[in-house]
C-alpha cells in the first residue's frame, strides 16, 4: 500500500488541486492519503473533511510545524510505501504508480526523489549535496557556479543532470517516496523525522540518516510533479529565512562539528547567521509552536 502525507498550512485552493490531481492520477493499487492541517485560518481542514470524506484528516490544534506534522502523518500511515508530499504540487500523469516501480527495482536505496515542473514549465533544480564546510564556503563566495562539479559545487550540485536516473543526495522535500524498511533500520518509522528541525532541514537530515545507515536516495527523471514552490513558507518569509539559515546551523552541529574544526565551523555559523540578518533585512525569532 502507498501512504500519500500531506502538511498543510494555510494553502486551501492548492491543496485542493492537490489532491483532485491524485483522485484523477490515482496508483493503481490500494493507497490511502492523510492530510495534516496544521491549525489553517483559511478553511483548508473543513474544505478537506466536506469535499474529500475519504481522505484521512489529521486537523491540529496549533501550527506544529512540517517535521512535527509529517511524524503526526506517519504515525497514522499503514503502507510500505510512504510519499510526503507538499500541498502545492500536481500530478498530471501516473508519477505515483511510476515512483513505486522505480524504486521496487532500485531494492538498496531507501527513498527516492522526482522531476519538479515548475508553471513556467521549466524543470526546476530540486536535487542538492549534503552540507559541508567546503560545500558551503563554495555557495556563499560563489565558486560554486565558478567551478561545477568540484568540491566547491558538492553542496549546491549546479551540475546534477535532470535527465538522467542517479543517486541523489537530498532531493527537495517537496515529493519523497520512502521506503517503510529503510525508516524502520535508522530507527522509529512512525517518527522519522527530528523534530529539532521544525521547518527546513528535516527531510535533509532524515535523508542523511539514511545513508549513513546504507539507504541512499535515487532520483528518476521519469516521475514527475508539477510544483508551485513554497507557497506556504512565502506568507512568512522573513521568518522563513531566519529559520532556513538556523536549520543550517543545527544540521552542521549535528553532523559535522568536531574538536578539531571547532573554530572554523563557528565562523561558518557567524557567517551564515549573517546572511541571514542581510536578507531578511533584520532579525526574526524564526518559527515557534
Amino acid at each position: 500500500m502507498l501512504s500519500i502525507l500531506i502538511v498543510n498550512w494555510n494553502t486551501r485552493d492548492l491543496l485542493r488541486s492537490c489532491l483532485h490531481s491524485i483522485q484523477e492520477h490515482p496508483p493503481t493499487d490500494a493507497f490511502e492519503v492523510i492530510v495534516v492541517d496544521n491549525a489553517s485560518t483559511d478553511g483548508s481542514a473543513e474544505m478537506v473533511a466536506n469535499e474529500f470524506p475519504n481522505i484521512r484528516l489529521v486537523a491540529s490544534s496549533m501550527n506544529t510545524g512540517y517535521a512535527r506534522g509529517n511524524n503526526l502523518a506517519f504515525k497514522e500511515a499503514s503502507g510500505n510505501w510512504l510519499l510526503t508530499l507538499n500541498p502545492d504540487t500536481e500530478f498530471d500523469d501516473q508519477s505515483l504508480d511510476k515512483s513505486i516501480e522505480v524504486l521496487k527495482t532500485y531494492p538498496h536505496h531507501g527513498a527516492l526523489g522526482a522531476r519538479q515542473i515548475g508553471l513556467d514549465g521549466d524543470v526546476q533544480k530540486s536535487i542538492r549535496g549534503f552540507p559541508s564546510l567546503l560545500g558551503i564556503a563554495g555557495d556563499l563566495l560563489g565558486l560554486a557556479n565558478r567551478f561545477p562539479n568540484t568540491v566547491w559545487d558538492s553542496y549546491r550540485l549546479t551540475g546534477f543532470d535532470y535527465d538522467l536516473e542517479q543517486d541523489a543526495p537530498q532531493p527537495m522535500g517537496t515529493f519523497l517516496l520512502f521506503r517503510r524498511e529503510a525508516l524502520v533500520s535508522i530507527g522509529d518509522p512512525y517518527k522519522p523525522f527530528d523534530e529539532s528541525f521544525p521547518i527546513f532541514f528535516n527531510e535533509v537530515d532524515l535523508l542523511f540518516r539514511m545513508s549513513q545507515a546504507g539507504w541512499p536516495c535515487l532520483y528518476s527523471p521519469s516521475v514527475r510533479v508539477i510544483h508551485h514552490g513554497g507557497e506556504g513558507t512565502k506568507q512568512v518569509r522573513k521568518s522563513m529565512i531566519w529559520e532556513s539559515h538556523r536549520s543550517l546551523v543545527r544540521f552542521l552541529r549535528k553532523h559535522q562539528l568536531r574538536w578539531w574544526n571547532a573554530p572554523l565551523m563557528y565562523l561558518v555559523f557567524g557567517v551564515v547567521l549573517v546572511g541571514a540578518f542581510v536578507r531578511a533585512r533584520g532579525y526574526d525569532a524564526g518559527f515557534r509552536n
